[in-house]
């Protein structure tokens, strides 16, 4: 997990989290902290195996650690996260050093991953496919203290295990 762990020692990402953190200190709801961001990566790894896709577990466990890297923004100035973070996974990732950088491609599929979990485009990537689904599974709403009080619609909360 070479690459990966360069991910979440980039100064960049570290400022990013960092700041997302302390806006959710005081969060009651569904927060994007690293059990959530490892929560998505293992769901979609099993998803991935189970589906036989063929997808590399780092690619899979990049695209989850970044996916909400961009909703301090969203908090801030009201961007869409998947937008946001996007834009700050591209930086990240371009400025990985030789020896941990992922090929272009790698990088493409990861930056489509990010741009589309939030919303399931019809024609969606493998990869986008299964960050989209493992972060819709990876919510527990069934076991939330703030479930009640939580503006999601009913349909979309998790009250019984799915995956």
């Amino acid at each position: 997990m070479k690459r990966v762990n360069a991910i979440l020692k980039a100064p960049l990402y570290r400022r990013c989290y960092a700041r997302l953190e302390e806006l959710e200190r005081e969060r009651i709801f569904c927060r994007h902290q690293m059990t959530h961001l490892l929560d998505v990566a293992r769901i979609a790894y099993i998803l991935n195996m189970e589906q036989d896709l063929g997808l590399e577990k780092e690619v899979i466990y990049a695209a989850a650690v970044l996916h909400d890297i961009g909703k301090y923004a969203q908090y801030e100035d009201g961007t869409p996260h998947e937008q946001s973070g996007e834009k700050i996974a591209s930086e990240i990732l371009d400025a990985l050093l030789e020896d941990a950088a992922f090929s272009e491609e790698e990088k493409r599929m990861i930056l489509t991953a990010v741009r589309g979990h939030r919303r399931l485009r019809e024609d969606a990537e493998p990869l986008e496919r299964l960050l989209y689904t493992a972060d819709k599974a990876s919510r527990t709403c069934f076991a939330c203290p703030a479930e009640g009080e939580c503006d999601w619609s009913s349909d979309k909360k998790n009250m019984e295990l799915k995956i």
